[in-house]
């Protein structure tokens, strides 16, 4: 990741002017939010202007597996899985204990499966269902990717339909200032250029569909003390301008704590590792070759864990067929190529491999199997019954806890429609993707996964259809 080039305060000027250029509809942030909204615009007909400050789309999708979780697809049909929207609401809302808005949390839910085939059918994305384990939190299969399973392909291809459907993106464009008029409508943006120069555009609406506020030192601090001194694993623009622009508007906000966190960011190399290196069986222990957790509770709350250890590190224990179902995963095949998987033909070799007491290791090995077995039970409480045993040769990776992006932001309706404090909405303002509140809840232990590109995908869809109604 390379560093952000320092941006200007985020600011709203109050003003009635006009513009000497003008669209439809604008949108800020071109990562899956953006380009989702877009691609929706033109397919209804609305010319929209994207504003991208990176000189292509990449943002937080790109850092991320790039799955996006939906029921009642065709893709689980043809898999032969039974799920539908109200069983995935009801996963969201146990995972987060009920703190999202379940009427938001239906709406994306009912929202995301037919954007998926809309973007298969429309454009060209080939989505597949992972079937070969199962992320915790979800009661049926339902995580859908592309063949890589990356987030560069994701963003990629949604950026190269965007192109073939006639989108104007505008890269370079760091939007610092939002114009509206004294009722809260917004007239239009401000933003500047990597040659010094400052434009204007006016628009009947505007989407927020950049991220969060994960890039914000100063933020995270304040609202997510325990990942101040995380490694940020998102996108360095992160750094809370839609929140900055609505509170200033006046709109509500929500579970700003709410995060996503990472407890297995291969360490030094900073590569994401598949949490199915521990779903299918495997299993973290600290320095000392002992475990610290619950692990099947969820990777996101998992990083807090990771950092409480001794030098904020871990080994995720796991053996060869895991390995090979992680390979599906370009991020995992990536570590291998860069020696971040270790190995050993038994358990003194592993412990030798990755500088361990051998005998706890074993211990350690010995307590999860008989927990698998039904000898004995776990004794952190996780369920591991039935579980696959692990078998020589086995294989490790140093980890360490990371912030992926955060989850609280500004509070919409079923439209996407930025909400006042008052409960009211805003006439043209829409958010999507990481500037909207999503449905994980005031912390970390309330993110399922794929939450964060659902409400990308799903809040951008929504949003996207609502400003082209509202453009008709």
């Amino acid at each position: 990741m390379t560093d952000a080039a320092p941006a200007p305060a985020p600011r709203v000027e109050i003003s009635d002017r006009g513009f000497e250029v003008s669209v439809p509809v604008a949108i800020v942030g071109g990562g899956a939010a953006g380009l989702v909204a877009a691609l929706t615009l033109r397919g209804a007909g609305v010319e929209a202007l994207v504003l991208e400050r990176d000189a292509v789309p990449r943002g937080s999708t790109a850092l991320s597996a790039g799955l996006i979780p939906a029921p009642g697809t065709r893709w689980q049909a043809e898999a032969g899985v039974e799920d539908d929207a109200p069983r995935f609401v009801a996963d969201i809302l146990k995972k987060a204990h009920d703190e999202p808005d379940p009427a938001l949390a239906a709406r994306m839910a009912e929202t995301v499966g037919p954007t998926l085939e809309w973007l298969a059918d429309a454009h060209g994305l080939p989505f597949s269902l992972v079937d070969n384990f199962a992320y915790p939190g979800h009661s049926a299969l339902r995580m859908h990717g592309l063949p890589s399973r990356s987030g560069e392909e994701l963003i990629d291809r949604l950026a190269r339909a965007a192109e073939a459907a006639g989108v104007e993106i505008l890269a370079g464009a760091q939007v610092d200032t939002l114009f509206a008029g004294p009722d809260g409508t917004v007239r239009g943006i401000g933003f500047a250029r990597p040659d010094g120069g400052r434009e204007e555009v006016g628009c009947d609406a505007l989407i927020l569909a950049c991220n969060g506020y994960g890039g914000n030192p100063a933020k995270v601090a304040a609202l997510i003390p325990s990942l101040r001194d995380a490694l940020y694993f998102g996108h360095p623009g992160n750094m809370g301008e839609a929140l900055d622009w609505g509170e200033a508007l006046g709109a509500a906000t929500r579970h700003l704590g709410g995060h996503q966190g990472h407890g297995s960011v291969a360490h030094p190399e900073g590569v994401l590792i598949t949490w199915a290196t521990v779903m299918e069986g495997g299993f973290q222990v600290d320095l000392t070759g002992a475990r610290f957790s619950d692990e099947s509770a969820g990777y996101s709350e998992q990083a807090a864990k990771v950092l409480a250890q001794p030098d904020g590190l871990a080994w995720t224990i796991f053996d060869d067929r895991i390995a090979g179902i992680a390979r599906q995963f370009e991020d995992f095949r990536r570590a291998e190529a860069m020696g971040a998987i270790r190995g050993g033909e038994d358990v003194a070799a592993l412990a030798a491999a990755i500088r361990v007491p051998e005998a706890r290791l074993r211990e350690t090995l010995d307590t999860v199997e008989a927990a698998k077995r039904g000898a004995a039970p776990d004794p952190f409480g996780r369920d591991l019954r039935g579980a696959p045993a692990l078998a020589a040769p086995y294989r490790a990776v140093r980890v360490t806890g990371a912030l992926f992006h955060t989850q609280g932001g500004l509070v919409v309706d079923g439209e996407a429609r930025v909400l006042r404090a008052s409960g009211e909405a805003f006439g043209n303002l829409y958010a999507a993707g990481g500037a909207a509140c999503g449905v994980s809840g005031a912390g970390a232990e309330g993110y399922l996964s794929g939450n964060g590109l659902l409400s990308a995908v799903a809040l951008g869809r929504v949003a996207g259809l609502a400003a082209a109604k509202g453009a008709a």
